[in-house]
This record gives structure tokens, sequence and C-alpha cells, in this order.
């Protein structure tokens, strides 16, 4: 680390559990994160923040003014654009020294695997059933922890799936696809400071699976 980066982590480093070796850890991390909406919005600033050496993001929509309230991620200038461009652009603001891939397609079982063979950690920042089985499903198969975090109305839930470990349950243990409830916010409404608390804390666990630290 040179003097920027000593000065720019300090407050972290300063955390006799993280210190250098574990900032060193996050400098070469990289976690993939799907859906850059009310979740992957602040994971993905944290993470920045946080020194995460390569991050790539994933996501094919636009955004709308509709978003605002809960993606904090993006500015009223943003909306119209595809999230992973002005993803970018603001996450770069914040972090200029890391890595940014974006992803702008509709994943699907070939690219979606090949994204994940490509990191350390999945962040699982999606809305819908069908992509969070096929994330598990692609994280399973590529021995990948996973981090995965779900928002409606005014509750969430965060879980982290420990794939790289043997014996180690997944998404697919604790969800069933039969007769799964198809609920998002665009239906039921959330309140924009549930999702910023639940994607905060899919970049804490994140950065504990990089460095090592605690405690899932």
């Amino acid at each position: 680390m040179d003097d920027q980066q000593l000065l720019r982590y300090s407050r972290q480093i300063l955390l006799p559990s993280i210190d250098f070796e574990g900032q060193q850890k996050l400098l070469a991390g990289r976690v993939l994160i799907i859906g850059m909406g009310g979740l992957g919005s602040p994971a993905s600033l944290y993470l920045a923040g946080a020194g995460v050496g390569h991050l790539t993001i994933a996501d094919f929509d636009e955004i709308d003014l509709s978003n605002l309230h809960r993606q904090v991620l993006y500015r009223t200038s943003d909306v119209g654009r595809q999230k992973v461009d002005a993803a970018v652009d603001n996450l770069r603001a914040l972090n200029p020294e890391i890595e940014i891939r974006p992803l702008g397609t509709e994943m699907n079982s070939e690219n979606l695997l090949a994204a994940v063979n490509s990191v350390d950690v999945v962040v699982d920042a999606s809305d819908n059933f069908t992509t969070r089985f096929a994330i598990n499903q692609a994280c399973v198969t590529a021995r990948k922890p996973l981090v995965s975090g779900a928002a409606i109305r005014t509750e969430g839930q965060v879980s982290v799936f420990r794939n790289d470990l043997p014996d180690s349950p997944c998404y697919r243990c604790l969800y069933r696809d039969e007769g799964a409830v198809a609920e998002n916010c665009a239906q039921s409404g959330v309140m924009g400071p549930v999702v910023g608390t639940i994607g905060g804390i899919e970049a804490i666990e994140t950065i504990k699976l990089i460095t090592g630290t605690g405690t899932t």
C-alpha cells in the first residue's frame, strides 16, 4: 500500500481484526454484485469505499425516477441511464483506485457461471426468486460463498451460504421454488432505509468473508 491508500483506509486498518493484512486481502479481493438497485447500491458503495480491489456489477435495467428514494448510488441526472454505466461513474468518483467491471446484459446460465467463477464472493442483491435460484446454482457449482439479501415493505433479511465449505446448506435448502410467492417493491412498496440497512449488512458480511474476520 502507498501513502494515499494508508490514509484512505486508515480508520479501517486501525481495527485489530483487519489491520494491514486484512486491508491487503480487500485490495486483492474480487466480488460480484448481482442487482444494482436498492440492495446493490449501498453494498457497492461500502465495498468500493472499503477498498475491495475488483468489483463486477451486473444489472441490465435502466434508472427510473421511482428508484431514487432508495437506490442511493444514483442521482436525478442519472435517470434514463443504464444502471451499470451510472454505477461505474459514481463508484469511481468515490474510489478511483479500484477496478470495476460492468455487466449490462441479462445473465444466462453460461455467463452467470463464468462471472461467479471469476470472483471470491458473490453478493445477491436481486429482487426475484428466479434470479436468486440461478445465482445459488452457479455458486454451488463454482463453490463460491454467497451473501444473499432481500427486503420489502419495512423488513429484510440477510443470509450467508458457505458453498465453499463441505456439507454447507445452500439457498435452495432454505427456499423451494415450488409455491414461492413472488413479491417485489413495485407491488408491495419498501421503505428506503430498509434496503440501505440490508445492503449495508451484505457489505459487512462480504468484508468479513474476504478478511476472515469474525463469524458470518
